[in-house]
């Protein structure tokens, strides 16, 4: 199978785990949101989240990317290690993980009396499943990756998410309240990893037995997960302790409208995150068998890609999010609006970044990476601490998208310095795309006007893609013969 067919079939795989990923969390938000919670229930259980997010990441202290790296070299030199590797790896994430665990079951009280909320305290008790549960499935979702069988690590997320949803409306129909919601992520996140395992040990059954281990493998694997890890903690600062700080600065109701913006970027980014997913461990192996050339052309056409549809997607985002938040969730939410413009600008940044994060990690760039990432992280943390009490929760977002594209453009510098691009091609084609995004914009503020409900407002997305299409195809920026190839 040629690289560009196996890069468009796991696109394909990702594309389509993902899509079961955002069907099933649009359910879960759509019925939280309009039928079973209130803001505030809908904001703890959020909060609830982010605390999970922080354990998690001290429960894999980035070994299951370091695996995923040492399998994607050893794939190409020597088969003979991957049964090593795998056996490491796990047994010292089960080890770690079972010790954040019980670490959060003994402080669930304490945090809960931090934030001044005591119905935090029986969420976080059952969020010790969620945490095992999850780092679980996490690590064999990117050991598939590593091994080049992301329609597996596809197959194992699609389980979670559709079980999530399922499991979540059976126990709040039951009348669990905010806890069933919890008690159905765990659900979701237990049938995948079991899943993930069960598929795991065929591939293990493929590989080899080593004769002898190579000397010096362990350390290396432990090693490599330090910067990992840095980078890993520098995300959740990102991602998850605005969360907490708005929690803490603000309200529960504050933290559901920063919580509805951030998921509904996460339906946006859904593309890139399937194409950088597939694409990054091809980095790896192109750098350890000298094909520079090659990864460079590929970082190009998905660079290119990325930015085709996020520009104008920004732009869609920005003009929309006022009729989209009251049409689609209700006008309980609208206080929402302001954080998903402010998201747009992140949204657009994210994009960039699923096609180059994990690129450096599989190009051996993971120390300078997580040293940017550190350092915009810990910047992102002080402005929250400053933006958060003065300008309330479009503090967050604010200081969240400005770090997070400080970060982006060190990485794309990094990107540079390993890969042989095209800056001149590059730059044309942000410009091109540029146009087109002002073309798309223009039309969409044109109709905004007449959006008066739901289906007024699909139109005006509707006409809005239209144009996009069509600008795109006669600018040529959308082969449409390579397009219908690949479909």
């Amino acid at each position: 199978m040629s690289l560009s067919e196996r890069i468009a079939r796991g696109v394909k795989a990702t594309f389509g785990a993902e899509m079961v990923h955002l069907a099933a969390q649009a359910g879960i938000i759509l019925v939280l949101t309009r039928v079973f919670l209130s803001p505030d229930e809908y904001g703890l259980v959020f909060l609830a989240v982010a605390v999970f997010a922080v354990a998690g990441l001290f429960a894999s202290l980035g070994i299951p990317k370091s695996t995923a790296k040492f399998i994607a070299e050893y794939r190409e030199r020597d088969e003979t290690q991957l049964r090593h590797v795998l056996r490491v790896s796990g047994t010292y994430n089960a080890l770690i993980a079972g010790i954040v665990c019980l670490a959060l079951f003994a402080l669930s009280g304490p945090i809960a009396a931090f934030y001044g909320e005591p119905a935090l305290e029986p969420l976080l008790v059952v969020g010790v499943g969620y945490v095992l549960a999850h780092v679980t499935q996490s690590y064999l979702t990117i050991v598939f990756q590593g091994f080049g069988r992301v329609s597996l690590s596809a197959a194992v997320k699609a389980t979670s998410h559709a079980a999530q949803f399922g499991s979540v409306v059976l126990l709040m129909l039951a009348g669990y309240g905010p806890v069933g919601v919890i008690g159905g992520f765990v659900a979701g996140y237990t049938l995948g990893a079991l899943l993930g395992l069960v598929l795991l040990a065929r591939l293990v059954r493929e590989c080899p037995t080593p004769e002898t281990v190579e000397e010096g493998l362990t350390r290396r694997i432990l090693e490599y997960s330090v910067p990992l890890t840095a980078s890993q903690g520098a995300n959740v600062l990102y991602k998850r302790v605005d969360t907490l700080m708005v929690g803490f600065f603000l309200s529960p109701l504050a933290v559901g409208f920063y919580e509805l913006a951030k998921q509904v970027s996460t339906f946006v980014i859904a593309p890139a995150d399937s194409l950088g997913f597939t694409v990054a461990p091809t980095f790896g192996e192109h750098k350890s068998g000298s094909q520079i050339e090659r990864a460079s052309r590929v970082y190009e056409q998905s660079f290119e890609y990325i930015t085709l549809l996020y520009l104008p997607a920004v732009a869609g985002v920005v003009l929309l999010a006022g009729p989209g938040i009251e049409f689609v969730f209700g006008e309980s939410y609208l206080g929402a609006v302001p954080v998903l413009q402010v998201f747009a600008a992140f949204v657009l940044f994210q994009a960039i970044d699923k096609i180059t994060n994990d690129s450096l990690d599989y190009l051996g760039r993971a120390t300078e990476r997580a040293i940017g990432k550190g350092v915009t992280g810990t910047l992102n943390f002080l402005l929250n601490l400053v933006l958060i009490p003065t300008i309330g929760v479009v503090g967050a977002a604010l200081s969240t998208a400005v770090c997070f594209g400080l970060m982006v453009g060190y990485n794309l510098y990094l990107i540079d310095q390993e890969l042989e691009l095209r800056r001149l091609r590059l730059l044309r084609s942000v410009l091109v795309t540029g146009a087109i995004t002002g073309a798309m914009a223009l039309t969409i503020l044109a109709l905004t006007p007449y959006v008066t409900g739901p289906l007024s407002l699909f139109g005006v997305i509707a006409v809005g893609i239209a144009v996009w299409g069509g600008a795109s195809i006669a600018s040529g920026q959308i082969d449409v013969r390579a397009v219908r190839a690949h479909i």
